[in-house]
């Protein structure tokens, strides 16, 4: 068997999953408050890539119907950071917890 590579500019995007957050209720521990820091977008820079969404652990990050952009459940967000880490374009950052 030879190994082949897969294309690294597919034609389309239909084979990306509607979100990995799960339908509420599923998700049953909310953020218990001891988060330091939560992920913001901007709007702005974000191209709707949805690699955050892809990467978050929890399942938090979710495509938003109106404008093809990323949103983010902070009930459940635990502000890991990974969001802001995988981001190509620098639309998320990390800010204190008011």
């Amino acid at each position: 068997m030879i190994p082949t590579l897969r294309d690294k500019n597919p034609s389309s995007f239909n084979d990306i999953p509607e979100a990995t957050s799960y339908e509420a209720g599923y998700l049953v521990t909310k953020n218990a408050g001891w988060r330091n820091v939560r992920p913001v977008i901007d709007a702005e820079k974000c191209k709707g890539c949805l690699q955050c969404y892809l990467y978050c652990p929890d399942g938090t990050i979710s495509k938003d119907s109106s404008n093809g952009k990323v949103k983010i459940d902070y009930d459940f967000c635990k502000g890991c950071g990974i969001c802001k880490k995988i981001c190509k374009f620098e639309a998320i950052t990390m800010e204190a917890e008011k």
